[in-house]
Parts: C-alpha cells; sequence; structure tokens
C-alpha cells in the first residue's frame, strides 16, 4: 500500500492528545516501516520522522466513522470505510492497547465534536437572536450541557475499556491453574492494560468534577443573562408598539382630505415605505362645462365584471351615459385613467361623489345601490385603532398547545372563514363565459383563471377570519345581481372542515370541501389546503376537480406581514367530454433574487393525448391572459400561440379600503344582516357582529364565552358516546351536517365527503328551520 503525499505545510491544529513511533504498513516489497505517528483532534497524522512535521505530512485519516480493531497483540487496522486503511504494528501489546484506547477517545470526542457542530448550524439558519451577551457571560446553558455530556461520555467510554480489560484479566487467572511457559508475562501485561484503564478512568473522573464544579458560576451568570435579555426584550418591543401606534396616527391624520373654501376636494399625498395615499387635488378637477380640453369619465353600470376578449377598450366603449351616472371632466386624458385607476374604465372613480351624485361600484346594482328591492351597502365601519401588546400574548401562551390559545379578535377581519370561501366567486363571470365553450380545453383554461382569481385578495388581506363554529352556516344569495347562490356549513370542528356549495344562472356548479393543516417557523406560518373543490358545467356534463396551492404568511412575529401563494395546481377533467384534459398552473414562489416579476403564474391545458391546447399567463393579483397554442415542438416542449385575451382581471379596491380591513366591496355585503337566514349563519355571530362595530373587547368576550359553549356541547357528546358504547349501542360522536350529506368517497378508506342535499333554499322559502342547532 503506497504512501499518501499531502500538501506542504499541511499544519495539525491543537495540541497533539498522543504522538510516537509506530509502524506501518507500506507495500509488498518493504512491508512496514517506522513511521512517527501523531493524533491530534480527531485525526491521525504519521511522518518519516519528527523533522517533517513542519513541513509534510505522509498521511492522515479521519477517525470520524472510523472502524478501530484489533489484529494481533501487537497490529491494530483503521478503516474510515475503503478509501483509507492503515495497518500499525506497535512494539507490544500495552503500547498497541494504549494506542488503541487513545483513538478511542479521540474517535468519541470528534463525534460530540460533529454532533455540536450540526446543532449550532441548525439554530443559525433557523433562530433569529436578539441581543448578545456580554464578555465573560458567552456560555451559555446548553454550551455547559454539551461539556458535562462530553465528559459524561468519556467516563463511559473508560468503564467500558476496564471492563473489558477485566475479564481479559479474569481469564488469564484462570489460566493459571495450567500454567504454561509464559503465563506469568502474560498475567504482567493484563495487569498493566488495566491500570492503564484505571488510571485513563480516574483522570476523566477528575476532569468531571473540574467542569461540574465549574459550570455553577457559569450557570449562575447565564441565568442572569436571560433575565435581563428577557426584560430588555419586552421592553424594546413594547416601545416599537408605543411608536408605530404613534406613527400610524400620524399618517393617518396626515392622509385625511379636507375641504378647501371653494369646494373642492383637497389632500395631502404622503409617501413612506408601506403605504401611498392618493387624493384628488384640486387642479385635477375641472367643474367648468365649457371646458373644451375636458374629457368624460363615464362610471359603467354593468352588474358583472365582464370578461374581456381583446384589448382594453378605451373610454368611447362605454355605456351611454344617463342622468344616474356621476359625470367627472377632468383636465387631460392621463388624469382621467389615473381618477378611474385605469384607462380600461373597469375600475372605480377614487373621487368622491356629491350628495346627489351616485357612485356606481361594480357588483352593485344602479337602482339607488339596491338589490331585490333592498339597499346594499358598499362598506363596512373603519377598522378601529387597538394598540395590542404581541409580547403580553407570547408570555401567556409559553408552555400552552397552540390550538387551545386563544386568539384575541385583534388579530382578525369581521369575516368567518365560511364567508372568505364565498369570496372566491367574486369573479364567477369567468365560469359564465366558460359555461359557453364547446371546446373542453378551452373551457378548462378559463376554469384554471377562475382558479387564480380566489386569491385576488390575499396579497394585501392579512387578518384571519373567524374559526367556524361547529355546525355554522353562511348563505350568500346573488341570483338577482350576480347571477349565483352559495351555501356553506362547517361540517367538523376536530379537525376543521368547510363544505360549500355553489350554483350559477348560466349552467355551472361548483362545490368543495375545504380543511387544512399548518406548519409554524417562527418567522412565517405556512397554511397548507387539504380538501379537493370541482367545477361542473351542466350543458356539457364536464367535470373539472383541483386542489388549492399553499399560502405562507411573512414576519408573523417581526415586521409588516405579506402573504405569498405558491406550488402546482392541476385542474383534471374527470367526467363528460374533458375527460382526460389537465391543466397544470405554477405559482412562482416569491424570491428576493428571481429574474421574474413577483405573484406570477403561468400554465398549459393539455389534452387527452398530452399536447399543448391552451397557454395562460398572468399574476394571482391581477389578472391572467389566455392564449391558443398554434404549433408545437415534436416533443411537445415548445409552444406558438395565438394572440392573448385577458380571462379575468382585478376590479380594483374602493379608495379607502385600507381602513376598513382592506375589504372588497362583495367582502364588505357578506356580514350584512339580512332577514330570513338561517339561525346559524354566520351574520348572527354576536362576537362577529360587535368586532365589525368596534366593540372589541365585547367582542373578546363573547368569543370566549362561544367557545367554551362548543366545547361543553362537544364534552356531553363525548359522554353519551362512551355511555352508549358501555351499554352495548353505537352513537355518533358528532352530530351529522344539516344541509350535507356525509358519504364515504370509494377508494379513498374511511375519508368522507360531503354532498349538498339541496334542502336548504327550500327551508329558507318556508323558513322551516326545523334541527339547525343552537350554537349562539
Amino acid at each position: 500500500m503506497s504512501e499518501a503525499i499531502v500538501p506542504k505545510g499541511q499544519p495539525i491544529p491543537g495540541d497533539p492528545e498522543k504522538k510516537g513511533w509506530l509502524f506501518k504498513w507500506t507495500n509488498y516489497l518493504k512491508g512496514y516501516q517506522r513511521r512517527w505517528f501523531v493524533l491530534s483532534n480527531g485525526l491521525l497524522s504519521y511522518y518519516r520522522n519528527q523533522a517533517e512535521m513542519a513541513h509534510t505530512c505522509r498521511g492522515t485519516i479521519s477517525l470520524l466513522g472510523a472502524l478501530i480493531h484489533t489484529a494481533d497483540s501487537c497490529t491494530f487496522v483503521i478503516s474510515n470505510g475503503g478509501t483509507q486503511t492503515f495497518y500499525i504494528k506497535a512494539h507490544d501489546e500495552v503500547e498497541r492497547q494504549s494506542w488503541v484506547t487513545a483513538l478511542e477517545l479521540a474517535k468519541a470526542k470528534a463525534i460530540r465534536a460533529q454532533e455540536s457542530d450540526d446543532d449550532e448550524d441548525q439554530v443559525a439558519s433557523g433562530a433569529v437572536v436578539i441581543g448578545g451577551a456580554g464578555e465573560g457571560e458567552g456560555e451559555d446553558t446548553g454550551g455547559i450541557a454539551r461539556e458535562l455530556a462530553a465528559r459524561f461520555h468519556d467516563l463511559r467510554t473508560c468503564s467500558e475499556l476496564v471492563a473489558r480489560h477485566g475479564t481479559a484479566l479474569q481469564r488469564s487467572l484462570v489460566d493459571l491453574e495450567i500454567p504454561p511457559s509464559d503465563t506469568t508475562k502474560q498475567v504482567s501485561e493484563r495487569a498493566t492494560l488495566f491500570r492503564i484503564s484505571c488510571n485513563a478512568m480516574m483522570n476523566a473522573c477528575s476532569e468531571f468534577m473540574s467542569a461540574a464544579a465549574g459550570s455553577s458560576a457559569r450557570l449562575s451568570r447565564a441565568l442572569q443573562h436571560e433575565r435581563e435579555q428577557k426584560l430588555r426584550l419586552q421592553e424594546v418591543v413594547e416601545q416599537l408598539a408605543r411608536q408605530h401606534d404613534t406613527l400610524e396616527k400620524t399618517v393617518t391624520a396626515r392622509s385625511t382630505p379636507h375641504t378647501g373654501g371653494n369646494g373642492t376636494t383637497q389632500g395631502n399625498e404622503t409617501e413612506d415605505e408601506d403605504h401611498e395615499f392618493f387624493d384628488a387635488v384640486e387642479e385635477g378637477i375641472s367643474t367648468n362645462m365649457d371646458d373644451k380640453t375636458s374629457f368624460v369619465i363615464k362610471v359603467p353600470v354593468n352588474r358583472k365584471n365582464k370578461v374581456k376578449d381583446g384589448e382594453s377598450s378605451d373610454e368611447s366603449e362605454g355605456e351611454t351615459v344617463t342622468e344616474t351616472q356621476q359625470v367627472i371632466f377632468v383636465e387631460d386624458k392621463e388624469r382621467a385613467e389615473s381618477a378611474m385607476g385605469g384607462a380600461d374604465g373597469s375600475t372605480t372613480p377614487s373621487l368622491p361623489a356629491k350628495d346627489t351624485d351616485i357612485v356606481v361600484w361594480p357588483h352593485v346594482s344602479q337602482a339607488a345601490g339596491c338589490v331585490d328591492g333592498r339597499p346594499r351597502r358598499t362598506r363596512v365601519p373603519d377598522k378601529p385603532n387597538y394598540p395590542l401588546s404581541l409580547w403580553s400574548i407570547m408570555k401567556n401562551c409559553i408552555g400552552k398547545e397552540l390550538s387551545k390559545i386563544p386568539i384575541p379578535v385583534n388579530f382578525s377581519e369581521p369575516l368567518s372563514m365560511l364567508q372568505r370561501l364565498t369570496e372566491d366567486y367574486e369573479y364567477s363571470s369567468v365560469l359564465d363565459q366558460a359555461a359557453k365553450f364547446d371546446d373542453p380545453a378551452q373551457q378548462l383554461a378559463y376554469v384554471a383563471a377562475f382558479t387564480v382569481s380566489s386569491y385576488a385578495t390575499t396579497a394585501c388581506r392579512t387578518n384571519k377570519p373567524f374559526n367556524p363554529l361547529l355546525g355554522e352556516t353562511f348563505e350568500c344569495d346573488r341570483m338577482a345581481d350576480l347571477g349565483w347562490r352559495a351555501i356553506s356549513e362547517q361540517v367538523s370542528h376536530h379537525p376543521p372542515m368547510v363544505a360549500q356549495f355553489c350554483e350559477g344562472t348560466s349552467g355551472w356548479q361548483c362545490w368543495q370541501e375545504f380543511t387544512m393543516t399548518t406548519k409554524f417557523r417562527g418567522k412565517y406560518l405556512q397554511i397548507i389546503p387539504l380538501g379537493a373543490a370541482s367545477a361542473k358545467f351542466l350543458a356539457h356534463g364536464n367535470k373539472y376537480t383541483w386542489r388549492k396551492v399553499t399560502t405562507t404568511v411573512h414576519n408573523i412575529i417581526v415586521g409588516k406581514l405579506w402573504v405569498d401563494n405558491h406550488g402546482d395546481m392541476d385542474i383534471v377533467g374527470d367526467a363528460g367530454p374533458a375527460t382526460g384534459y389537465v391543466a397544470h398552473l405554477k405559482y412562482l414562489p416569491y424570491g428576493y433574487f428571481s429574474k421574474d416579476t413577483q405573484r406570477k403564474v403561468t400554465g398549459v391545458v393539455k389534452d387527452p393525448n398530452g399536447v399543448p391546447r391552451y397557454v395562460l399567463q398572468g399574476h394571482w393579483d391581477s389578472r391572467v391572459e389566455v392564449a391558443p397554442v398554434t404549433s408545437t415542438s415534436a416533443d411537445n416542449s415548445v409552444c406558438k400561440t395565438g394572440k392573448f385575451v385577458t380571462a379575468w382581471q382585478r376590479v380594483a379596491a374602493p379608495p379607502d379600503s385600507d381602513k376598513w380591513y382592506n375589504f372588497t366591496v362583495l367582502a364588505a355585503q357578506l356580514n350584512e344582516p339580512e332577514p330570513g337566514v338561517a339561525p346559524t349563519d354566520s351574520r348572527l355571530r354576536p362576537d362577529q357582529r360587535l368586532m365589525e362595530e368596534g366593540c372589541w373587547d365585547e367582542a373578546n368576550t363573547e368569543k370566549l364565552r362561544l367557545e367554551e359553549k362548543q366545547r361543553g356541547a362537544r364534552r356531553r357528546l363525548e359522554a353519551e358516546a362512551e355511555a352508549a358504547a358501555a351499554r352495548g349501542l353505537s352513537a355518533p360522536a358528532a352530530p351529522p351536517p344539516l344541509w350535507f350529506t356525509r358519504d364515504a368517497q370509494p377508494g379513498a378508506g374511511n375519508t368522507l365527503r360531503h354532498l349538498y342535499n339541496h334542502r336548504y333554499w327550500d327551508c329558507k322559502r318556508r323558513q322551516d328551520w326545523t334541527g339547525c342547532p343552537d350554537i349562539f
């Protein structure tokens, strides 16, 4: 075996743990050659002589993961798995055992050092350290514990050596009954080895005791330092909360518009790194009807957000101005587009209306803002500014299970998860358009665009919705103006699950089961949906199924909250002529160094043969475009497309929606009181209603009452189920849903499906709410 040459001048860090002359096997011609060995820092190195230590190392083997075993009384072998093997011979058995003992101790220390480095790397990659230790207080309790563990491991290694050599000594003493010629020499060597092992164990015990004696003072200093750091951190967090409150009030005061002497609206334009506030400046408004350079802005009266078939239209393509529409004259076209939020005229005006004007928002009827003769509101009360100490909440939650921690309404918005899921149909006009297509590929492309639209408002909606109570329902009947109606019910509490069914006048139906799992990683929270959603078009029999992508909320503890949606989504056709068609969407994750624009979505629709038919592109917070594929390469990896058409585009939020939870107009109307709904409807939740009205203290009290009432009902059901089981009877552990039927899904084990039983709207017509549980 030839000798390996390492670069000259390679130092051996640290003081050698053991060194001396040994014989190393080189090759069959030279046999064993005398070499100078040095054991240091878990590495065994050798040289031709001591003078070479300064410039040339002949070979080195790491003891981390190496195998050390004895071949005979004087020879031992070190191997690190096949790439390196050292055959070493000592002068006698005592020297061999002394080296083996030192090598085993060095190997144990190398393993512990590696585990310690892994722990430190893990902490460095996943934790945020606030503050630092002063000089003389840098050793924390973790370092003390690791040092004591290392000393204890040394004791254990030495104990094993003592036991091993004691057994060998006993065997030698037994052999004295039939003494051979060299029995006395053997007993002497065994006794010497036993003595060496005992000395090593005594030294290890001494080091352990020294470390234990010195750790008490260091532990006290470390604990005192941690107490001081905790108090300092609490002061810093509370000070940041006060500064944030003051800054928010200042910005709000500066951004509030006021009225000048000439009756026109004036405002300051305040801009910081987080918010931009835009108000109408008086030079941008002209009420002079004789001004020949004016442009007329026409507020659209469409009851739906139309799906565009081509490029954005200009103002001349709007509807005819009627006497109920607001007409604003602006000096030039750029200011006209700015006032409308864009050149397409599809967004709402950012200019305040006069008392005699009617601002017609999207999805709101022109007739005095009424639907079915009942007026609809266009906003909710402003969000009150109630400061909350996050640190005080965290202190009270230490050691508690995350699911048992009562979350105050300060972190919520006045909508339940049932209502939040109903917002998925805000852009139902995309499904109306999809229902007109006979081509399954084109229809699937628009269904894919619709699935993206459900994330339109997630970028700015960082407050969590209320968790529904078991049996809670929510209906949304917008047949008169939007052309659809939906019913949702909380069908399970552990795990929480929502079942929803929606149907439109254009001949489509949608249903979904929404449940999720969460992963909290300190700096961010991941929400991973587990349920499936489906859409069916009755005229063609086409049915499509998909699962939602992962949502991540960043800066949970420190900084401004922001949301990212990322992952892959497959929309599969599994019924009718659309069977086999697949749309694959990719939501690109946010990246600091990404060359792509953020929040980007790309996708392709393929037929059952895997041939691309349509391509999608856009952003999940603004718009999605669709283009047909005109030709593909032989392997279908490169596609040529026709003209891109806008399938879905977000309607701009009202100009002051940042003051009321960044709601859209539809979201503001979801919790509007409505007569005739079921007694379990989310609109009737007292804690949610109190929060919307600004009574947050009362809302928190009511929220705790409702949660405790739900826990009590669950405990009663569990007690009844146990009593029935004791009598040999069967009793359900939870009440069945009222408006959905629980059904076993074939081929999926015990997974449950919840199918709509089509009873709700008939019961509402008759006002028959028999069977509705008392949950409020």
